[in-house]
């Protein structure tokens, strides 16, 4: 498996677990630190330095080009290495997650090995923002005719990906990390009259539009007076809007940066609308979360990916674009307006969505999907 150090990564992975495949991990990027999640994979980490000299963090810092010059000698290459391990541990499969991190690299290396199957998830914007690159897109043209199978959170990267080049078994659409266990978050669930929390996401940025939906809120002002409407993970540029806005006097507003998981899954157990905006994602995580936590949400929809499972203004709400704060202001209006039509869509979720996110069902069509390789080797 080819990935960077990355908690859905590791989500995935676990799924292995006593399957009777021998797993190894190479760390793309090395961190050079051992995840005892996956402790059951053998993990090729500490690889990049031929030598950890003393103060280099701190020239990394302070003196970058003197760190370039010594990293031309001590900093060893990962297709080098991946060659390496290919040789050393004679894979029936080589798994890449994502194009242009465990993809584009990995060819020259996987070329010299075309008996060996290769395999490939897409995650986020993998596929969707990255074909718009020339740069990414000729290295994912390049690449995909090579790749034999693919995995992808939505059906929308997998039609990107036969566009461009993909001839493969496409193996199906799953949760990026896997699928959730529903036990572990069942203490967390309050009754639906008994929650009221408006749950925004606060990424701001590449793709990340929150502010967009700061706007929508500043908007509808004393209609909101009765929620609670917390923002998490908001990046530096959130927070300085709610400072520099009218939004500081909003006595119900509460903006926090990274929260752990069990905390924020802990807010969507108290929340009755959840509301996710960028420009650019596959299946957003935190929407499929939402919907296993009883959340009604408002989400955008590029590239069509969250219409895969949402419906608009039957079982949520989607947002058409997300630059256009008033539009999204007229769909929260829609949503605390309409009691009854949230708890329509949250029970058609319940009943038709979440079940199909429980981890030991997610596992059990991740290891077949496996198996369906194994049986082509």
């Amino acid at each position: 498996m080819l990935s960077i150090f990355a908690p859905h990564f590791f989500n995935w992975t676990e799924q292995l677990k006593d399957s009777g495949h021998e797993v190894y991990w190479l760390d793309i990027f090395d961190s050079n630190t051992k995840v005892e999640q996956i402790d059951f994979a053998k993990q090729i980490i500490g690889w990049r330095y031929r030598w950890d000299h003393p103060g280099r963090y701190f020239l990394k810092k302070k003196a970058s080009g003197i760190t370039r010059l010594i990293n031309n000698f001590n900093e060893r290459k990962f297709q080098q290495q991946l060659e390496k391990q290919i040789k050393r541990i004679e894979p029936d499969v080589v798994h890449s997650f994502v194009m242009y991190l465990g993809g584009v690299p990995a060819l020259p290396v996987m070329e010299k090995f075309p008996g060996i199957k290769w395999a490939y998830t897409a995650w986020g914007s993998d596929m969707y923002y990255y074909r718009k690159q020339p740069e990414h897109l000729e290295g994912m043209k390049r690449t995909l005719p090579h790749m034999d199978y693919m995995f992808a959170d939505c059906q929308r990267d997998h039609n990107i990906a036969k566009e461009h080049g993909f001839k493969g078994r496409f193996l199906g659409v799953y949760p990026g990390g896997g699928g959730f266990d529903f036990e572990s978050l069942d203490p967390f669930m309050r009754d639906q009259e008994n929650r009221n929390i408006i749950l925004v996401k606060g990424y701001q940025g590449l793709h990340g539009k929150c502010i967009s939906v700061l706007k929508a809120i500043l908007e509808l002002g004393v209609e909101l007076n009765s929620y609670r409407i917390v923002v998490f993970g908001a990046a530096p540029e959130v927070f300085k809007f709610v400072e520099t806005s009218a939004l500081k006097e909003f006595k119900n507003l509460e903006v926090y940066g990274k929260l752990t998981y069990q905390n924020l899954m802990e807010m969507m157990g108290q929340s009755c609308i959840y509301i996710g905006n960028s420009s650019s994602d596959g299946m957003p995580n935190t929407l499929l979360e939402a919907i296993i936590m009883e959340v009604f949400p408002i989400q955008s929809n590029p590239g069509g990916a969250t219409a895969e499972i949402i419906e608009h203004k039957k079982n949520g709400l989607l947002i058409v674009d997300p630059e256009n704060s008033r539009a999204i202001a007229e769909l929260l209006k829609e949503a605390i307006d309409n009691p009854e039509s949230r708890k329509n869509a949250i029970n058609w979720n319940s009943e038709r969505i979440k079940p199909n996110l429980e981890r030991k069902r997610v596992r059990k069509r991740v290891l077949e999907a496996y198996q369906k390789i194994e049986e082509d080797l």
